[in-house]
């Protein structure tokens, strides 16, 4: 396969760009599936980086477009069952001895969210590969509560590529603008993460309130 260098209009001669860009014109799609693996695993490495560009890969020549997605959704799935590997060799015990010495946090709050794992962990599997920040994370507790790794890979595998797909095509439809698929999914991202913090800091609220309550009812 001859080599074609990619002319970016960002010149991604470092960044992550830069990096994804050189796996890409060096291996083809296995460069892009293995981008993807270390982004499962390293969630500092943003997808909406990698995808895009991969899919301009693809329209420029460097690569088919099944092959880039191919690639990619396979690298999700590898990146994806060795965090579930962690998980399940970290394992319930050990998570519920470490919850046991976290502050503001009790024990019935770790059993209803393995309750909630249990009735809804196929869709939170499958919907999960879809959301950033979760897309990586999702993979832990599955292993966590040993969730049948068929049915893991499975579910990872339409997930991510569900997910794949819509960057990828992105892509390869908006060629050297297709960096805007950074800026309109970092927002999402942004989004998330707040949602996140937010919801932390009601639950850490609500615990303080409700220690200060019960320490006040134990007072004379």
């Amino acid at each position: 396969m001859d080599l074609v260098i990619l002319g970016l209009p960002q010149e991604p001669a470092g960044g992550v760009a830069g990096w994804a860009a050189d796996l890409v014109d060096t291996m083809g799609g296995p460069g892009a599936g293995l981008a993807i693996a270390l982004e499962n695993l390293f969630p500092p490495l943003p997808s909406e980086v990698i995808l895009p560009l991969t899919g301009f890969a693809a329209g420029q020549g460097v690569i088919g477009l099944a092959s880039a997605l191919f690639w990619t959704t396979l690298g999700s799935v590898v990146g994806a069952v060795v965090l579930y590997w962690i998980g399940m060799l970290f394992g319930r015990e050990r998570m519920h001895a470490i919850w046991a010495r976290l502050p503001l946090v009790r024990g019935s709050d770790l059993e209803r969210t393995e309750q909630w794992f249990a009735r809804h962990g196929t869709k939170a599997v499958l919907l999960g590969r879809m959301v950033p920040i979760f897309r990586s994370l999702i993979s832990v507790p599955a292993g966590v509560e040993r969730m049948s790794l068929p049915l893991f890979v499975a579910l990872t595998a339409v997930g991510s590529l569900l997910w794949n797909s819509v960057l990828v095509m992105a892509g390869y439809w908006l060629g050297d603008r297709w960096d805007l698929v950074e800026a309109y999914v970092g927002f999402l991202s942004r989004a998330v993460l707040v949602l996140v913090l937010v919801a932390f800091a009601g639950y850490v609220t609500v615990r303080l309130r409700s220690g200060g309550r019960a320490q006040h009812r134990r007072v004379p």
